[in-house]
Formats: structure tokens, sequence, C-alpha cells
């Protein structure tokens, strides 16, 4: 966290006030968070729509992101605070400064590989933070590195034609090393997953026909009914 624009702001102080604040009113509000996260990247999420919505005129450009960037929702104060804590503590890399259920956690004792994937130009999760994060997992984890930034590194369907990505095993402890020896591919990672996820699941079954079952009922249609309220 130390490397990113986030990591400037987790002061112990700066901790205890967004914990007051948020446990005063029950809830961090869509609109805090998504000012919070246009502030890391103020040149590209603020100042850029300024200048071209305002002082321009010009309309905000059909773009998918901003649409779903709009959909901001509340976040609840109790896990607000236990997301500033693992800030804090960093628990997967420290062991035993966390616990479950009365278990500590200790990723170090995890013995299987994990597909762990970074954007180039991510401002929240830096890849070379992401990096260090798929070396906690140990030498049999992949990491894949998309040219993309924070949502779009994830939300990368194949056909797009601009898309790449480099992968390779996490052995490497410099990720600049790891870097200069990852294997480029074009598209998008996701096919890449696939086949990493067939190599390790069991046979594929069909798809029931429909959803839930006699003792867990369909409570309504998708998206759901929480999209409808305001």
């Amino acid at each position: 966290m130390s490397e990113s624009t986030m990591g400037l702001f987790n002061s112990p102080a700066a901790a205890r006030l967004a914990r007051s604040r948020a446990s005063r009113k029950g809830v961090v509000e869509g609109s805090e968070m998504a000012a919070m996260f246009a502030w890391l990247r103020s040149n590209d999420l603020i100042w850029n729509y300024w200048v071209n919505n305002y002082l321009l005129g010009n309309k905000p450009p059909a773009f998918d992101i901003l649409a779903w960037n709009a959909d901001t929702t509340r976040l609840p104060a109790k896990f607000h605070s236990d997301l500033l804590e693992i800030m804090e503590k960093n628990p997967y890399v420290n062991a035993g400064t966390m616990t479950i259920r009365g278990v500590p956690v200790d990723l170090s004792k995890v013995d299987i590989g994990a597909y762990v994937i970074g954007g180039t130009t991510d401002h929240i999760t830096p890849w070379k933070s992401c990096y260090a994060t798929a070396r906690v997992f140990g030498d049999d984890t992949i990491f894949v590195l998309a040219n993309a930034g924070h949502l779009q590194s994830l939300i990368n369907p194949p056909g797009a034609p601009k898309a790449f990505f480099a992968s390779a095993p996490s052995r490497q402890a410099d990720p600049d090393e790891w870097a200069r020896t990852a294997v480029r591919q074009n598209g998008s990672w996701w096919p890449h997953w696939r086949a990493w996820m067939r190599e390790r699941s069991g046979e594929s079954i069909a798809a029931p026909d429909q959803a839930g079952s006699r003792t867990h009922r369909p409570l309504c249609a998708a998206p759901g009914e929480y999209v409808l309220v305001k």
C-alpha cells in the first residue's frame, strides 16, 4: 500500500477520523466513496471532466465504465472499519495479526497456487503491490499484468482490439525482473484464466435449467429488487 497514492493517506489519525465519521452516520455514502477514489486520480477523474464538460460545454463520451462509476452504493460503517484495520495491520503479510473464528491467518501456510492480476496503470492497487501479493502465495502462483487501469484490467472481455497482457509464475523477487521475462499475449486474459482454471478443476457439469431449488427458492428475477431502491 505504501506505493499507492492511497497509502499516503493511511495514517493513524486519518483512520481514526474516518472511523469516527462513519460510525456517527452508520454508513459511508456512495458519493463519499466516489469522491475519494476520484481524488486519487484527479487529473483523469475530476479536472478532465471539469474542462471538457463545464468549460468547453461538451457532453461526456458514451462509456460503459462511466455508467458503472455512477452506480454507487453505501458502505456499512462496520465493514468500512474492517477494511481500515486490514490497511493498518496488513494481516496477509504479517501472520497472526488477524483471526477468523479464533483461527489466526497465516498465508505462508497456504500451499496452493493462485491467479493474481494487476493493471499497468492502476492508481489504487499498483501492479507491483499486486505482484507482492502473488509472492505471498508461493512460486506456483501465476501473475498476470493487463494493459489497463483499476477497473478495466478486470472488465476486459475478448475482442478488445488494444488489449494485451503478460503472464508468468511469480518466482522472481523483483517485479521488474518478472516483467522482463513474462510472456506477452495479445487479447483478453479471460481465456488464459479459463484454461488455468480447467487444469485445476474437475469435470464440467451442465448448468441447471432453472435457478434455485425446493429448499432455496429464487427471491426475484435478476438483477434483484435492490436496484430499484433509492
